[in-house]
């Protein structure tokens, strides 16, 4: 049990070195690169000629963030993570009334369950980091991308809002963050939800398990 513990938390530290290492040292100077060639890809896809950066802001969220949820809901076990949560919980709730009551003995048989309960959290959420490798790679040429299509690929740098009839694109509209990013991230926060509500229910059905058993067939817990 102890190899195993030891072996999980070493596989953690490799994945927030090659993160950490993807975000400060690779990206930087690669991404810019690859938004030079995603632009052949986006242009003809969701590009429109520049004549609606609106558009274009919702549907590259869309390919984001149906990416990230595809990933996600693909290294990401929602039953057995719904299991630890509801394990976890309980633990609380009967550390609380142990405490409350001041049963010692009680308390002290809990804290000895407390690092396995600790150990089936991490194993559950773990392949929640795994997509992070593959997310940063595509997220942040598109956010290049993004940025040097509204600088000099549209024809016009307002947009209609409901309290304003010109809002440029590259306003700060709550004194951080410029208002195409804001426009960015609600539709990706909706879109979001529908879409990971939705691939949560699919993880559940026989089908997806069927499916994700034939694109991994030696995955390892």
């Amino acid at each position: 049990m102890k190899k195993l513990d030891n072996r999980a938390q070493g596989s953690n530290l490799l994945m927030l070195l090659i993160l950490l290492m993807l975000m400060f040292f690779i990206m930087p100077t690669l991404a810019p690169w690859m938004a030079g060639y995603l632009h052949y890809v986006l242009w003809p896809l969701i590009g429109f000629n520049g004549q609606y950066p609106v558009l274009t802001l919702f549907f590259a969220g869309v390919i984001v963030v149906l990416f990230s949820s595809l990933l996600t809901n693909f290294f990401t076990d929602w039953k057995r993570m719904g299991e630890s949560q509801e394990i976890s919980r309980a633990f609380q709730r009967e550390i609380t009334k142990a405490r409350r009551e001041g049963n010692t003995n009680r308390i002290n048989k809990l804290m000895k369950m407390q690092p396995e309960i600790m150990r089936k959290q991490t194993e559950a959420s773990g392949g929640m980091m795994k997509p992070m490798l593959f997310l940063i790679i595509l997220i942040w040429p598109i956010f290049i991308w993004l940025r040097t299509f509204l600088s000099l690929w549209i024809d016009h740098y307002y947009l209609t809002v409901p309290w304003a009839n010109q809002v440029s694109f590259f306003s700060y509209p709550f004194g951080f963050g410029q208002a195409w990013l804001w426009l960015y991230l609600i539709f990706s926060l909706v879109i979001g939800q529908l879409i990971r509500q939705g691939l949560k229910y699919l993880s559940w059905t026989d089908w997806w398990k069927n499916m994700k058993g034939k694109i991994r067939p030696f995955s390892v817990r």
